[in-house]
């Protein structure tokens, strides 16, 4: 009957609400407004060095940096309404948890 009690006092952790996330305008300024020489760039293009100098293989480097902002984009949108229906279905799974608990404790009284 302890471990009842124990139970009964322990209280419920109420999480902050996670902030959006950025818009794609926002992301697209943050790049804009980055040096050329910013890190993300680097890590991005593994072959940076082979293409400086010539304005046709930036623009390449370019191009290929959006596509792979693109398709990492859109990725994470999948992922992310992926992570929307599983949480959806935790929320029904606790609902459903808490009424079979209290139909435990209503038989055990």
């Amino acid at each position: 009957m302890n471990i009842s009690m124990g139970a009964k006092n322990k209280k419920r952790v109420v999480l902050p609400n996670r902030p959006d996330p950025p818009t794609v305008e926002q992301i697209l300024e943050d790049i804009n407004r980055a040096f050329p020489n910013d890190p993300v760039f680097s890590v991005l293009d593994g072959n940076q060095d082979a293409n400086r100098g010539s304005p046709d293989n930036e623009v390449e480097t370019k191009y290929l940096q959006s596509r792979r902002y693109l398709e990492t984009n859109e990725r994470l949108q999948e992922i992310k309404g992926e992570l929307v229906q599983r949480r959806e279905e935790l929320r029904e799974a606790g609902k459903q948890l808490e009424i079979r608990v209290a139909e435990v404790k209503g038989r055990a009284l």
